[in-house]
């Protein structure tokens, strides 16, 4: 057995380094991201200890590009687009544009060419996917108008960058030859990538879809499962041999065509291991290219570099949205949300450090700065979101004192999908029902004279108090909290003995310790989908 195995060394290496680091970012309520980027310095150049081969990180890196921009592209949605499009749009390009405006202006401070300035400033200008995602779903906002309109921004901005990414060689490549000559390389490269998306939305439309249900049809799941990954590989592949676009081009495309598909869903599943682990690798990779001694040898850049990410973007986000007409609360929101920088960054400052476009340093201050806007994110939203309360819309008209419900009323908590559901079925029955939701601004909220909606965390005292549960029959829990719902149960009890409770639980431990709580009922929907076979199974034909 070979003693030299740099590829297993690398991948082992990698991944055990990223598991160590991310479970302490993790264990410190760091994200992931952060611990994966410290792993990469960890096994760098620029630190003592091991240090991992960074001409295979770099080949394994672009096998996680393909993938990460293939997700982007599988869950990439014109509707949800569509749906914001009048601020989505316009706001995004506007951002973008404001930023990498500051971005070429520090770059002119510090004496870079003006491609590098380019360069730059788009890296600071596009925020992570995977961060502003993970934030929004924390704070249960991702179905709320303000996480709908931060979600279809961020989908402006990734076009943006895909663009960016195809139009990066042009410039290196015609940066030699004057303006007429970048004019042309650039016209190639236009016609290239339109000879590309011709090529896939004649052809591949068709193959695509047609492959993956004959294939799915097999009903063998390894077989689906190397179907799409040869999709996504094959395709980025092809693009950049065929047709001479970038690998980031070819795997957004096929992602997005493939989401199409009824069984993009399916795919993405299969898919998500192979995904993330390749995913991880890239941030690996990333941060092996990370020089620490940045920070220490250009303190000044670094701030004027974290400025713009945190404050200055957020500020034009700001005003952006509040042009809109748009309250003072999704304003906020959009801004915190953008105040980071993630994994477009890091393929941007990669490419353009390869192409010459920048030099070393400003790949580094890039990487820095995601790492402390990143860390610096979720403080940000703790800021926003005690703060920007006294601006939330209120959905009744006197929260302090809401008109009393009737004895025998149902109380609700939660109005998100399972919520919206059950409290439309109730309203249908003829129910009194008082909705207790904590998000002002949830979508599709009941404006029906049987429903009167509390603003509050059902946590607290205030909201329960409001719903005056000592006069209520039944009260539903929808949310998806173990720790809230133990509380929320154990309160409602002690308020009210008599009253029947109908909790939601995500698995048996939860529904024991609900049931310790004093929960009546406690339902899974693994329990419900069996009794629902069993039922059907029994019925008479």
């Amino acid at each position: 057995m070979p003693h030299a195995t740099p590829l297993i060394a690398t991948i082992v290496g990698g991944l055990t380094l990223a598991f160590i680091f991310g479970a302490v970012a993790q264990r410190l309520r760091i994200p992931p991201l952060v611990g994966y980027l410290m792993a990469g310095v960890a096994a760098g150049p620029f630190t003592p200890g091991y240090v991992a081969d960074q001409h295979l990180a770099n080949e394994l890196a672009e096998l996680g590009v393909i993938l990460l921009m293939f997700g982007v592209g599988l869950h990439f949605s014109v509707r949800d687009l569509m749906a914001v499009r009048k601020i989505a749009i316009p706001g995004a390009v506007t951002q973008i544009a404001v930023a990498t405006l500051m971005g070429m202006g520090l770059a002119a401070l510090l004496g870079w060419s003006l491609a590098g300035g380019i360069v730059f400033g788009l890296a600071l200008s596009v925020a992570s996917t995977v961060v502003l995602l993970r934030a929004l779903q924390e704070r249960k906002i991702l179905d709320t108008e303000r996480g709908k309109i931060a979600v279809g921004w961020l989908i402006v901005e990734d076009l943006a960058m895909v663009l960016a990414l195809v139009l990066l060689p042009a410039l290196a490549q015609g940066g030699s030859g004057g303006g007429s000559a970048i004019w042309a390389v650039l016209a190639l490269t236009v016609g290239k990538v339109i000879a590309f998306i011709a090529f896939m939305m004649i052809v591949g439309r068709r193959v695509i879809p047609w492959a993956l249900h004959y294939v799915a049809h097999t009903g063998s799941r390894e077989l689906f499962r190397l179907a799409v990954l040869a999709i996504a590989l094959g395709v980025a592949f092809g693009a950049a041999m065929l047709f001479g676009v970038s690998f980031a081009l070819g795997a957004f495309f096929a992602g997005m065509i493939l989401a199409e598909s009824p069984l993009s869903q399916r795919a993405a599943n299969e898919t998500l291991p192979l995904r993330d682990a390749f995913a991880v690798l890239f941030f690996v990779s990333v941060g092996m290219l990370f020089n620490p001694h940045v920070v220490t040898d250009e303190p000044l850049p670094l701030l004027g570099t974290v400025a713009i990410i945190i404050v200055g973007k957020s500020i034009a986000a700001l005003a952006i949205v509040m042009a809109f007409r748009h309250s003072a609360a999704t304003a906020l929101t959009i801004a915190a949300s953008l105040a980071q920088i993630g994994e477009f960054s890091f393929i941007l400052a990669t490419m353009g450090h390869e192409l010459k476009l920048i030099p070393a340093v400003a790949r580094d201050l890039i990487l820095a700065g995601a790492i402390i806007s990143i860390l610096l994110n979720p403080l940000i939203f703790a800021i926003v979101g005690r703060y920007g309360r006294k601006w939330m819309p209120e959905k009744v008209t006197d929260e302090a004192a809401p008109p009393p419900p009737p004895r025998g009323h149902v109380v609700l908590i939660g109005y998100g999908r399972v919520g919206s559901l059950v409290g439309r079925k109730l309203l249908e029955a003829g129910e009194q029902v008082t909705i207790i939701e904590a998000q002002p601004d949830a979508t599709g909220l009941p404006e029906h004279p049987n429903a009167t909606v509390l603003i509050g965390n059902a946590c607290e005292a205030s909201p329960l108090d409001q719903a005056r549960l000592e006069k209520a029959r039944l009260l539903c829990i929808a949310i998806a909290e173990g720790f809230e719902v133990g509380q929320i149960v154990e309160r409602a009890r002690k308020a009210n003995p008599a009253i029947r409770i109908i909790a939601r639980a995500q698995d048996e431990a939860e529904v024991e310790h609900f049931s310790k709580m004093g929960a009546d009922v406690a339902i899974t929907g693994e329990r419900e989908i069996a009794r629902s076979m069993v039922d059907y199974a029994f019925k008479p034909r």
